[in-house]
């Protein structure tokens, strides 16, 4: 088996993982740059050059496309798709999940719960918006924000519209979502691999904070979902089409609901929280997907017994 692992940095906890288990199987493992990855294209011939030399096929990819580099990322993921390799996420399904908006409709649509949310123009009435969010406080998400980033709760009518008129006056592309209160700051990400979840953790908010990314401060602890948590967890992974994924959901007195969806979920921390091997979930994933035909073993030359 032949696996390449899309990252840009073989320094990362994640990748390192990801190799760290492909390895322990015995397989050709190899992290690629794909921003070093040029491909090539003629009748009825792709191929993907890196570093000036042609890359072997491989059987799987791994993706683990950073948010800035989604549009030349899933480029070089549909061209391994369209030389029939395994991907544990679609090309497309990684480009709907990384645009926030999108994402929300396509999870609307598939009936999932999710916090009431507006997007409007900088030509709507910000007091427009406000009422249509059901009032403040209310959560103000830049559109392109990352880990936390972008997000910004604030508290007053007043306040609102100060902030809405200076991100429109900027042209910015805002989400406006209604505050979950009584989450008190908390969020839940489950793990999806291959249409299961394998692992979850409860995510808290460093004192003060009513964000809960672990890179502005939050703390985890596994969690046991309960039935409602687990069915709304599988259902975004299957309306966005992701066989890899982190569901990210706020607990609300009306049940889950869900934030986001994250094709390329990091496992420092739902591994070091839970102490289950999603690394290993992930290549166990590839094996039920990819069949590699092993060489066959040329028969056995019979002895001459002629003069025995």
């Amino acid at each position: 088996m032949r696996v390449y692992i899309l990252s840009r940095d073989e320094t990362l906890y994640s990748t390192k993982r990801l190799v760290e288990a492909a390895t322990l199987r015995g397989w050709e493992v190899r992290v690629i740059d794909f921003l070093k990855c040029s491909i090539e294209i003629m009748k009825n011939e792709l191929k993907i050059n890196y570093l000036g030399e042609e890359l072997p096929k491989p059987d799987a990819i791994i993706p683990r496309i950073g948010a800035s580099r989604t549009f030349y990322g899933t480029a070089m993921v549909r061209h391994f798709e369209m030389m029939d390799v395994f991907s544990v996420s679609g090309s497309l399904a990684i480009k709907r999940s990384r645009d926030k908006l999108r994402s929300l409709q396509i999870l609307s649509r598939k009936g999932v719960d999710l916090p009431k949310t507006v997007f409007a123009s900088n030509l709507s009435s910000a007091k427009d918006v406000i009422a249509l969010s059901g009032g403040t406080p209310l959560v103000l998400k830049i559109l392109e924000g990352t880990q936390g980033v972008g997000v910004v709760l604030v508290e007053s009518e007043k306040a609102a519209k100060s902030v809405l008129d200076a991100f429109y006056g900027m042209e910015v592309n805002l989400l406006v979502q209604e505050f979950i209160e009584e989450a008190g700051g908390s969020d839940i990400r489950a793990f999806i691999v291959g249409g299961e979840v394998v692992g979850a953790m409860k995510r808290q908010g460093a004192e003060g904070d009513f964000r809960s990314n672990l890179h502005q401060g939050g703390t985890a602890q596994a969690y046991t979902l309960n039935r409602k948590e687990k069915a709304t967890a599988l259902a975004a992974a299957k309306a966005m089409g992701l066989g890899v994924c982190g569901v990210d959901m706020i607990p609300s007195a009306r049940g889950p609901l869900v934030m986001e969806v994250n094709s390329s979920p990091g496992l420092e921390g739902i591994e070091t929280s839970t102490s289950i091997d999603i690394a290993g979930k992930i290549m166990d994933y590839i094996a039920q997907n990819v069949h590699v035909q092993e060489p066959k073993k040329k028969p056995k030359r019979k002895k001459d017994n002629i003069g025995a």
